[in-house]
């Protein structure tokens, strides 16, 4: 799954090249709208929700309508000069939005699909607050999240109807910044607030250019993006050295008591104890 800020660079990328455009031409290869045309329709915005984008446009007759996209694990969004050859095969595209200043293609969309702006809830709705959006309520988020005590909190931060943004590399890391194993159940981890405003920063310092890191001076700066840097404290370390205390980083699944939704934890053994 992507991660939030991938999300909002993605939305941000495509509102200022589309934003106050007039669509030319509009080409959703999937079935359900294969037939869908939206040439004279503007573009109004593109924002995103959690690890949703939502791009709305209005017609002519001013019904408004909503483009609604999830990349999902392989999907991307790309902004070409108009008439611009493609970085990706053509038959991974999903939607092709020309313009007369920019195309934008999006590739291997988990998720696209066209519904009434006035019906996005039937979408998003069941989303908690978004930790790079204006709804952001820090404890509303607590709430959701102590309102499943038994669940372990690294599944709990992934759960978007908790509060939408984080994935499993900010889940990893924001456990690792509160010594928590990400098993550890909700119930047994004492401040919950700090693993939420901990992801929070990491987020927002990874909204500009460069790759992603995690590791911050005392100020909140990035340290990790320079040269021979390492990006991150733990995920995709494992055997490496902890950044803090030398022991080697260890990988795991953690998912769903059913065995649903495993996905790779990255921990230190020493700095983050397993739950007894």
């Amino acid at each position: 799954m992507p991660e939030g800020d991938s999300v909002w660079r993605a939305a941000h990328q495509l509102h200022q090249a589309l934003a106050g455009q007039t669509l030319l031409a509009s080409d959703f290869r999937v079935p359900r709208f294969a037939t869908l045309n939206l040439a004279g329709w503007t573009v109004a915005e593109v924002i995103p929700r959690g690890k949703h984008l939502l791009m709305r446009v209005v017609g002519p007759d001013k019904k408004r309508l909503t483009i609604h996209s999830h990349l999902k694990m392989e999907g991307a969004w790309q902004v070409y000069p108009p008439g611009g050859r493609w970085r990706k095969p053509g038959f991974t595209a999903r939607c092709v939005l020309r313009t007369a200043a920019a195309d934008a293609v999006g590739f291997s969309l988990g998720i696209v699909e066209v519904v009434a702006t006035a019906n996005e809830d039937s979408i998003v709705g069941f989303l908690g607050p978004d930790l790079l959006g204006p709804d952001w309520d820090l404890d509303e988020a607590e709430r959701r999240i102590r309102s499943h005590p038994d669940a372990p909190v690294g599944v709990a931060l992934l759960d978007q109807r908790n509060l939408a943004g984080i994935g499993n590399i900010y889940r990893c890391e924001a456990c690792f910044l509160s010594g928590v194993h990400p098993a550890t159940p909700v119930s047994e981890v004492a401040d919950v607030r700090t693993l939420m405003a901990d992801a929070k920063q990491l987020l927002e310092v990874n909204l500009g250019p460069g790759r992603r890191v995690t590791i911050l001076n005392a100020r909140g700066m990035p340290v990790g993006r320079m040269a021979g840097r390492p990006g991150y404290w733990v995920y995709g370390r494992e055997r490496q050295p902890c950044l803090k205390c030398g022991t080697p980083i260890q990988r795991g699944l953690l998912g769903k008591p059913n065995g649903e939704e495993e996905r790779d934890i990255y921990f230190c053994p020493k700095c983050q104890p397993a739950p007894a």
